[in-house]
């Protein structure tokens, strides 16, 4: 269901997207991570010439590749775009530099951000002028980090913070203004297992629109972590959407952790009580001894496929494990 707007003027952007979400679902993509994993990347592939001398090893920051090898990445949103996506994420989950602390690298902060988002906005735009029936957007993603507000690391000392607001405020300040200067069409905070990260994040990108920068249409996804129905800082979905509907979010939902299956019960709850539109990315299934994925493309969309046949969902794509084979599946089904 969609909101009454109490944000001021749309963006074109925003006016685009609530117009195609009013006719059909929309697709977004799937997982940038386990595409880079398929590609056999090594150390020097992430470190690239940019950062030969770099003292730390970058093997597994997948943000930076963005600058070392930007063509494998806008080959994963080409595959993406073509497997029928109409919105594809910049690769830019772990790019604040709370998360690229671990690699020495919080310095290249708006440099990743600013290259990842080029990087989507024109491989969308060429794709656009290859293919003239499609409208596609790009997301600016805005992972979690690597730290809560709301829970301390160490169990004997409860009341100690990895972190503060203010730190992840200013944090994703600058990775949300350097996104937007990037062209992104959408800001989404994304896998939100602490509702005060989010609210920091939230504040981060008001802020981005009081110095000027335009105001894009905001898609946030929170994670479920268990059975239990609840975030990893504890709130309900009820709870969780109490925290933060004052945002107006264009569209709020569920990605990670869990697959579609058990997503099942949360997304009818979203779509029970927020006024606004409805996402759902799971992973494809739960995973294996391994840490990997075995849900196969068609399980994953026919899942997609009953959420949608039950009007919970307006957005619909993948997470962990998800391939563009999967993308093209859950397109077909929610066609």
């Amino acid at each position: 269901m969609e909101n009454t707007d109490l944000s001021g003027s749309r963006s074109p952007q925003e006016n685009r997207l609530r117009a195609m979400l009013s006719e059909r679902i929309l697709v977004m993509d799937g997982a940038m991570g386990t595409m880079i994993q398929g590609c056999d990347l090594n150390e020097s592939d992430f470190k690239g010439t940019q950062f030969l001398d770099h003292p730390r090893e970058l093997m597994g920051n997948n943000d930076v590749l963005s600058l070392t090898r930007p063509e494998v990445i806008a080959d994963i949103h080409h595959q993406f775009l073509e497997a029928g996506a109409d919105i594809i994420e910049a690769n830019t989950f772990n790019a604040n530099r709370i998360s690229q602390a671990d690699y020495g690298l919080e310095g290249e902060v708006t440099a990743i951000n600013r290259a990842a988002a080029e990087l989507a906005r024109d491989t969308a735009d060429q794709f656009m002028r290859e293919h003239p029936g499609r409208q596609c957007f790009v997301a600016g993603a805005l992972g979690p980090t690597n730290r809560t507000a709301s829970l301390s690391p160490d169990v004997n000392d409860p009341g100690y913070r990895a972190v503060t607001f203010d730190q992840l405020e200013e944090a994703y300040f600058e990775q949300a203004c350097a996104l937007v200067d990037g062209g992104v069409d959408i800001l989404l905070p994304e896998t939100v297992f602490d509702t005060l990260n989010l609210k920091a994040a939230l504040r981060a990108i008001e802020r981005t629109h009081r110095e000027g920068r335009p105001r894009l249409p905001l898609i946030i996804s929170i994670t479920i972590t268990d059975a239990s129905g609840r975030t990893l800082s504890g709130q309900t979905v009820e709870a969780c959407w109490n925290s933060i509907f004052h945002a107006r979010p264009m569209c709020v939902g569920i990605n990670c952790a869990l697959g579609a299956k058990e997503m099942e019960p949360y997304i009818e709850e979203f779509s029970r009580i927020a006024d606004c539109y409805i996402s759902c990315y799971p992973n494809a299934g739960l995973p294996n001894a391994f840490g990997g994925y075995d849900e196969a493309p068609a399980e994953t969309a026919g899942l997609l496929e009953g959420f949608a046949r039950e009007g919970w969902v307006n957005l619909v794509g993948g997470c962990c494990g998800t391939t563009p084979n999967h993308v093209r599946a859950i397109a077909d089904a929610v066609r």
